[in-house]
């Protein structure tokens, strides 16, 4: 008898491919890197938080809950319209999202504070280069 793995193992596992496939491919994409950071700005602003991390720190549990929905929502309807960079880039920030609820697994800890200076650095660049309205 198999028995499957917690959510917990199967989002670490998840976790850990996304953070490889970031530092293999995702950091060298100024297109998908542009998407992370203007998501990041937009959530930021939307939320009155400086960062990415102010974002993630001042979260209610409801926030996060509806945040989460939206992300799944918007990232499976970027994916079906063959807009991947967008899907990637809700992908990202989604797991560093989930990321936070699970710190007390090391590993997961580590790759957060990775992915998430990455994100508030896409957002710094994005917020260099926009245009202003």
């Amino acid at each position: 008898m198999t028995t499957e793995p917690s959510k917990e193992a199967q989002f670490k596992q998840r976790f850990i491919s996304v953070v490889a496939d970031l530092r293999q491919n995702g950091i060298n994409d100024p297109e998908a890197m542009a998407h992370i950071g203007g998501l990041a700005v937009e959530l930021s602003d939307a939320l009155k938080q400086k960062s990415w991390v102010a974002v993630k720190q001042s979260m209610t549990p409801a926030v996060y809950d509806e945040l989460l929905a939206s992300f799944q929502k918007r990232g499976n309807e970027y994916y079906k319209d063959g807009r991947t960079k967008l899907a990637y880039a809700i992908q990202l920030l989604s797991v560093s999202l989930v990321a936070s609820t699970q710190r007390n697994d090391a590993d997961i800890a580590a790759g957060e504070k990775l992915v998430d200076q990455l994100i508030d650095q896409a957002a710094t660049r994005y917020r260099q280069v926009r245009p202003k309205h």
